[in-house]
């Protein structure tokens, strides 16, 4: 009999006081109890809303029927059959937005907490099984070469790999695991859980080589033509930071998100002996009010600052995911929202602070903002109220704006074709201009998710094999 407690069970996690002060995972996981308890709050319905909602198209209630049995391996295999990363997606999809979004129990209540229950399974799988027991399929002859290791680039080698496919992923940095590694704080995606992953794909066959930079070490021409690839996926993100284009945002001290975030999280820049060593500042500008703005914050706040969210439109249309913004919240983030930067302010040096557009960052100013008619996104555009400008009183600022894909690979890739903000420009299988090479995740739609960009993958994975092997 279904459990038709309208409340979900709750996750436990780290006070906030004790949590803005380390980079251990935030929220702790369910117990078994609980994930039982709340798996039993599913319906089964026959129509399956929440599997129309997954990217990935997991088999939502047969795995969380297999969880409410206390089967959790069979739960996780249900999982595997679809997902090649729930740990990651268990943690960081938007479920609220998808799954959980399309889910019947949310009429009346709060939805069952799937993703809640996908990381359970995962961790549990991951403390009780070991990558070196999983069967490499027997090889079926071809060869496919899949460029970055972030979640698309490990979905579709994954994918691949299951079906017999040799398969080799070139990545650029020194560690597999691209955004999921340095764009995803620690205490919200712990890395050893990403490795633990990657070794899951790697005891398929995946090989993967590190520090390769497709496009200049080796490109995509060459791979086919000289090493023996006869498809190609490249799933390379989109790592190019924008900026707003005001005076001085060339002063030390101002940081894209994303080179705030790759010191941070891969280069632990963070740590007192580290050789990158980050600035500590006393008082934080974060200009933007998406994931990443949350993420670059919530850093910022463990390294000691006092923090600001920054932000031109209100609350309510905050992009971010709204338990990040909780979180933040809770931990002493302060959002002013309504808010837009016209100018970062400088000075030389600590004892020269005459000249104001050098140096080392000295405050920023702004306007103030309300929300006027809608736009093209259907939001309500924000406009500069007058005679409203103030300086905000801080020593380093961080844009976390967006950010679009690197064109090296396009300026070196012979007839790829691409749209004007160099996204490549793929079909709905992820087919590119190009026979044989085919693109998805941030790499053709620009900054998005976790999940979309594994959804492109698996699509593209399946297209590569209809092209390669007729199925």
């Amino acid at each position: 009999m279904a459990n038709m407690n309208p409340k979900r069970n709750e996750m436990p996690v780290q006070a906030p006081e004790v949590r803005n002060r380390n980079f251990e995972e935030v929220a702790l996981g369910y117990t078994a109890e609980q994930a039982m308890d709340e798996a039993t709050r599913c319906l089964g319905c026959k129509q399956m809303p929440c599997v129309a909602g997954c990217p990935v198209k997991i088999h939502i209630p047969a795995f969380i029927a297999k969880v409410a049995e206390g089967d959790f391996e069979g739960a996780y295999q249900i999982i595997a059959e679809a997902s090649s990363l729930p740990a990651v997606c268990g943690r960081v999809c938007p479920q609220e937005n998808q799954c959980e979004g399309k889910c019947v129990r949310g009429i009346k209540g709060e939805s069952v907490a799937i993703g809640r229950l996908e990381r359970f399974v995962a961790d549990w799988h991951n403390a009780n099984a070991h990558a070196a027991d999983r069967k490499r399929p027997a090889p079926n002859g071809h060869k496919v070469a899949v460029i970055g290791s972030g979640p698309s680039g490990l979905t579709c080698a994954g994918d691949l790999a299951k079906k017999g496919y040799d398969v080799t992923i070139f990545e650029a940095l020194h560690l597999a695991g691209g955004v999921l590694v340095y764009g995803i704080p620690e205490f919200r995606l712990p890395k050893a859980i990403v490795q633990k992953e990657i070794a899951g794909l790697q005891a398929l066959g995946v090989r993967i080589e590190t520090n390769t930079v497709v496009g200049k070490t080796v490109s995509v021409d060459e791979l086919m033509a000289e090493e023996g690839f006869e498809a190609v996926f490249i799933g390379s993100g989109a790592g190019l930071p924008k900026f707003m284009g005001i005076p001085g945002e060339n002063l030390k001290g101002v940081y894209s998100a994303n080179e705030f975030l790759t010191r941070i999280n891969l280069m632990k820049a963070y740590l007192p002996d580290s050789d990158t060593p980050i600035q500590h500042a006393k008082r934080v500008a974060v200009v933007g009010g998406g994931n990443v703005a949350m993420d670059a914050a919530r850093c910022a706040k463990r390294l000691g600052a006092e923090v600001y969210i920054v932000y031109r439109r209100g609350m309510e249309e905050l992009p971010a995911r709204r338990e990040e913004v909780e979180h933040a919240m809770e931990e002493g983030i302060i959002f002013k929202t309504l808010t837009n930067p016209t100018e970062i302010l400088g000075y030389q040096n600590p004892e020269d602070k005459r000249d104001p557009m050098n140096g080392f960052v000295a405050g920023m100013r702004c306007v103030e903002m309300e929300l006027g008619e809608p736009d093209a996104s259907g939001r309500r555009r924000p406009v500069e109220k007058a005679d409203s400008s103030f300086l905000l009183d801080v020593d380093c600022v961080i844009m976390a704006l967006g950010t679009s894909p690197n064109p090296l690979i396009k300026s070196t890739t012979e007839g790829l074709e691409t749209t004007k903000w160099g996204g490549i420009i793929a079909d709905e299988n992820g087919q590119t201009s190009r026979r044989s090479v085919y693109a998805g995740g941030d790499a053709v739609t620009g900054a998005a998710t976790v999940i979309l960009a594994m959804g492109a993958g698996k699509t593209a994975a399946a297209a590569i094999d209809k092209e390669l092997m007729g199925n």
